[in-house]
């Protein structure tokens, strides 16, 4: 998933926040940030949420990047915090949390190809895919959080298989089982829906 450039320049950024040099670990947020909003995001499917997390989830890694020791590259690192964090959030929120369809990704609607794609559209074609996208929203929600992890990894990241097994710590076997299975919900909650 990272060039030897890319790690190199990861390494110096790390070696210079590890001593004290704050404005280092800045240009990692900056640089990690946008691919971890998007992975925390789609397992929350909740803006307040995953702002809340992504604060979280910098401070924890600010505060235990002393003992960073390179065995895994920072990329690896960071997003196992931010998926180890965010499943855990998930557990605590368990019930309390009914999916606000406010905060279906609101993002598509100013996506240049969807915009494109529904500029000759009519309203029935446009409820339709506000429709399928609440639908595949919810469907995602009734996943399990681990199998929303991979999901999130593998289909909306475009992570490796063996990227997600070093960040989740299981095998490439188990991340393939977790996309089967994941993938199998899936197409039934959406068939469902189709009937």
């Amino acid at each position: 998933m990272q060039d030897d450039l890319s790690r190199k320049q990861d390494d110096e950024l790390i070696a210079r926040t590890q001593a004290g040099e704050a404005a280092a670990f800045d240009e990692l947020v900056v640089k990690y940030s946008p691919r971890l909003y998007g992975l925390v995001y789609n397992m929350t499917s909740n803006h307040e949420d995953t702002n809340d997390l992504m604060q979280d989830i910098w401070s924890k890694a600010y505060r235990s990047i002393a003992g960073f020791r390179g065995k895994s590259s920072f990329y690896t690192w960071i997003h196992s915090i931010g998926v180890n964090m965010t499943i855990n959030f998930l557990k605590k929120r368990g019930r309390r949390y009914t999916l606000s369809l406010d905060d279906i990704d609101s993002n598509v609607q100013h996506d240049k190809e969807f915009i494109e794609l529904t500029a000759t559209s009519t309203p029935v074609r446009e409820a339709d895919l506000s429709e399928l996208q609440k639908r595949l929203n919810e469907a995602m929600q009734k996943l399990s959080h681990d199998h929303r992890a991979v999901v999130t990894m593998f289909d909306i990241q475009g992570m490796p298989h063996a990227e997600i097994a070093k960040i989740l710590g299981i095998s490439e076997g188990t991340v393939r089982s977790r996309l089967f299975y994941a993938h199998r919900q899936l197409q039934n909650f959406l068939t469902e829906f189709h009937s």
